[in-house]
């Protein structure tokens, strides 16, 4: 039998550092079967990955996928393009957003979604180096309220 549900197998926190999410999709992805056996084991890097529109499809470039280690000659290049599944209307829409306000397809995540693969896709814009620093500063005050307030309630 078969699992449902949900179960995410890799992040890209980069990812949330470098850009602001606007907007996010899911998106199926093209895969070759030892490249689900190695995602199932956790063989995955997201990490400088993104994605572009060509000749009206969508292509996820820069990921990097293990070769499975029992996969011999089945394996394929790790750091291979691989096409998105999208409709065709949705990737019209983000390469018109992607070409006219200057935004980047960012992959943040890939996750099996009832056996398959999944890909969470962001709309994102960039961040400067001050709204890094702004969230860094967020998240250190949040921090020592939570642990002054844990003090405090014991």
């Amino acid at each position: 039998m078969r699992s449902k549900g949900t179960k995410t197998i890799a992040d890209n926190r980069k990812a949330r550092h470098e850009y602001f999410v606007l907007e996010t999709y899911e998106a199926g992805i093209e895969l070759v079967g030892t490249e689900v056996k190695s995602i199932r084991n956790g063989g995955v890097n997201l990490k400088d990955s993104w994605c572009s529109v060509d000749k009206g499809e969508l292509f996820i470039r820069g990921m990097h996928i293990s070769p499975y280690e029992k996969g011999n000659i089945f394996n394929r290049d790790p750091m291979r393009v691989r096409r998105l599944l999208m409709h065709k209307r949705e990737i019209n829409k983000l390469y018109g957003t992607v070409k006219q306000d200057g935004l980047s397809l960012i992959p943040l995540s890939i996750y099996f979604k009832d056996s398959k693969v999944k890909i969470q896709l962001g709309l994102c814009k960039g961040k400067k180096l001050y709204d890094k620093r702004a969230d860094s500063a967020k998240r250190d005050a949040k921090r020592e309220i939570d642990r002054n307030l844990k003090i405090r309630n014991q």
